[in-house]
């Protein structure tokens, strides 16, 4: 009788073993996938913070405005301006334009710039959110912006959100060898599986 409890508590050993090696090599083998740019980093999109300067007028005056989730900003008199996918000067251009067609002003000058954009880090992440982006933003700096990974997460499967793609990264990958580490655009949105151990 004692003989198959060994043997079944030696069996379940070796296949613990296996399940444990097959986790650990999955973790650093491999590459990242190759995640194309946006079309511009320059292009406007929901989410962007911008500041609208209205000058060459009796009343200058600056609007902090943010793009929301239908591409539009709203300004003084004239509205909703359709502002995602534009550049700052387009916009400005755009805005200019809107407010001498509609003759609230016979001349002005126009200013566009963009004062905060975004990515956005969820899932199994301590503290989950948006993080202010940067050109030099990768993968692994805004996950570590955010607090880092909770105990439960999978980091070998990291989920990368760019203009509606979904792409699966490796972040122990991306620690080991900083060539595999994503430089983020903005936007992008970050989510952090559960582990299922």
């Amino acid at each position: 009788m004692a003989l198959p409890i060994r043997l079944s508590r030696f069996l379940l050993a070796a296949l613990s073993l296996l399940a444990l090696n097959g986790c650990a090599t999955d973790a650093v083998t491999g590459e990242n996938p190759r995640i194309p740019t946006t079309t511009s980093s320059a292009q406007l999109r929901p989410g962007d913070s911008l500041t609208v300067a209205l000058q060459g007028i009796p009343d200058p005056s600056s609007h902090p405005v943010q793009i929301d989730e239908q591409g539009f900003i709203s300004l003084p008199y004239i509205g909703n301006i359709n502002a995602a996918g534009t550049t700052t000067n387009d916009l400005a251009q755009r805005i200019r334009e809107t407010y001498i067609s509609r003759k609230f002003y016979h001349s002005l000058e126009v200013s566009v710039s963009v004062t905060e954009r975004y990515v956005y880090v969820g899932g199994e992440i301590t503290r989950p959110g948006r993080i202010i982006w940067t050109p030099d933003l990768t993968l692994t700096k805004a996950i570590q912006s955010a607090g880092g990974f909770t105990l439960y997460a999978k980091e070998t499967k990291v989920t990368l959100v760019r203009e509606r793609q979904a792409y699966d990264v490796n972040i122990k990958l991306a620690q080991r060898n900083p060539a595999q580490d994503l430089l983020l655009m903005p936007g992008d949105s970050i989510q952090v599986p559960r582990s299922p151990f």
